[in-house]
């Protein structure tokens, strides 16, 4: 196994890597005490337990707005950075927090064939094969934190995208699973940002149709 040599992440990536990871950790921590919220509620427990989530919840929004501006100010710093936000935040279905991920967590995005960027990411479906057993594909490994995220924006592009929403319905009327039909979907989409940045070419339809998997 040889490994391709890459380099040692520069201050500004490992900032803007911690960042967004504190971010994630902070939203995280927001839902369960959502939940824990909504369960208090349901059971009329205690207002004082009540009084002391909606605290902490409160807390939590203001720590995120914060990292939303610290985060917000470094990617403008960069200017390769902010191309590259600008350039991903066009493209239906992606917002803020998914380009920003990506620009933290994913750096190699743009540097890699789709290949090798869907099994980094988790992507890619894997055989189960044995002898003249055919075992079902599956995904699995890879940066969950990006897929994360990058299931989130799949499936507001297969509302919102009309490329991505196409190429989802295809894969159901053909009768795939909706499972299935999403994590290809989500590789269409990974591999349409892939090469928009190799190539930093702005979103456009047409284009993205012709993105292969």
């Amino acid at each position: 196994v040889r490994p391709a040599i890459q380099a040692v992440p520069d201050e500004q990536q490992l900032e803007l890597t911690a960042l967004v990871t504190r971010r994630r950790q902070f939203v995280d921590m927001r839902s369960m005490e959502k939940n824990r919220r909504s369960l208090v509620l349901a059971q009329n427990k205690s207002s004082t337990v009540r009084k002391s989530i909606d605290e902490h919840i409160e807390y939590l929004d203001r720590r995120v707005e914060e990292l939303d501006r610290d985060i917000d100010g470094l990617i403008k710093r960069s200017a390769v950075w902010k191309a590259n936000d600008d350039l991903l935040s066009g493209v239906p279905g992606v917002g803020e927090v998914t380009t920003r991920t990506l620009a933290a967590l994913l750096p190699e995005l743009g540097k890699l064939n789709r290949r090798q960027m869907a099994a980094l990411v988790g992507v890619a479906p894997f055989a189960r094969d044995s002898g003249t057993a055919k075992g079902r594909r599956s995904i699995f490994g890879g940066r969950a934190a990006v897929r994360a995220v990058l299931y989130m924006a799949t499936v507001t592009a297969i509302t919102h995208n009309p490329t991505i929403a196409t190429y989802y319905q295809r894969l159901v009327t053909a009768g795939k699973r909706g499972k299935v039909a999403l994590v290809a979907s989500m590789r269409k989409l990974l591999c349409i940002l892939n090469a928009m940045l190799r190539d930093q070419k702005s979103w456009t339809p047409t284009a993205a149709m012709g993105v292969s998997l």
